[in-house]
């Protein structure tokens, strides 16, 4: 399956009939709240089987993914997969390493939420989005908004950085 920037690949509170594997792309995860708000809360990207929270067991969507660039996606359904988990022991490892590495890449997360200064955080996620963003700049990708979450900044300080940057 291909997906084009801006189109959705699951949606919050969706059932579980499908697991996803990027073989290309990045996709953003938002979800909303009771509130209103809408926060972008995870990023995954080519080599990721999403979603994670579902790779033992099934669970409805918790957010929404939206494709940040031109991706393609294999589509595995759900009830085969975890009868493949139950049938095939390595199957169990392939799972535990897919969780590594989401493990991972979350404590890079944390290590860039916690770095010196806001414009350290900024080139942090600068530099980690460059690796997966296909050539495309970081502000072509993410509102102001969504880049402060995920680095622990207000969007007017983002805006600040991002035009002292120029």
């Amino acid at each position: 399956m291909i997906l084009h920037k801006g189109e959705v690949l699951f949606r919050q509170g969706d059932e579980s009939k499908y697991l996803y594997r990027v073989k290309s792309g990045i996709f953003k995860v938002t979800r909303l709240h009771e509130n209103g708000n809408i926060i972008l809360f995870n990023v995954f990207y080519a080599g990721e089987t999403v979603p994670h929270h579902s790779l033992i067991s099934p669970k409805e969507t918790h957010g929404t993914a939206t494709a940040l660039v031109r991706s393609e996606v294999e589509t595995i359904l759900a009830a085969d997969w975890y009868k493949s988990l139950e049938e095939d022991p390595k199957k169990a490892l392939e799972v535990a390493l897919l969780l590594q590495d989401k493990l991972r890449f979350m404590q890079q997360r944390i290590d860039h939420l916690t770095a010196g200064t806001p414009a350290e955080r900024l080139q942090l996620l600068q530099h980690w989005m460059a690796t997966y963003a296909y050539g495309q700049q970081l502000t072509d990708l993410l509102t102001q908004e969504e880049i402060g979450q995920l680095i622990g900044l207000r969007r007017e300080t983002v805006n600040r950085l991002l035009r002292a940057g120029k």
